[in-house]
């Protein structure tokens, strides 16, 4: 599974879950830096990612056009890239089943 990192999280986070996502990227390694949210989100659809941010603009985006792409909200307050960490692999086996899931949305908190 592709995990596209939003420009709201740590770079290192992709390169920290490595093992289960081998091929997750973040948005600054992508160059798309700086770009919309509907720029990403169209990156993350052609490309074949699972958006993942803690960006409330995604999920209503995912609401309202569905997937793909599909989207992960982390929702968490300000916390450090270790709680993040955490969060993501505890979730692991529930991101990886969202990815045959009919649903656009998978919300941790």
């Amino acid at each position: 599974m592709k995990l596209l990192f939003d420009e709201n999280l740590s770079p290192k986070l992709p390169r920290l879950i490595a093992a289960p996502f081998a091929e997750s990227q973040h948005v600054r390694e992508l160059g798309l830096k700086g770009r919309t949210d509907e720029e990403i989100w169209t990156y993350a659809k052609d490309n074949g990612f699972t958006i993942i941010s803690k960006d409330k603009d995604f999920y209503q985006r995912a609401l309202l056009y569905g997937s793909p792409p599909k989207f992960v909200w982390l929702c968490l307050g300000n916390c450090t890239r270790e709680e993040l960490l955490a969060l993501i692999r505890r979730h692991e086996q529930d991101i990886f089943a969202f990815e045959t899931s009919p649903e656009s949305v998978l919300v941790l908190s």
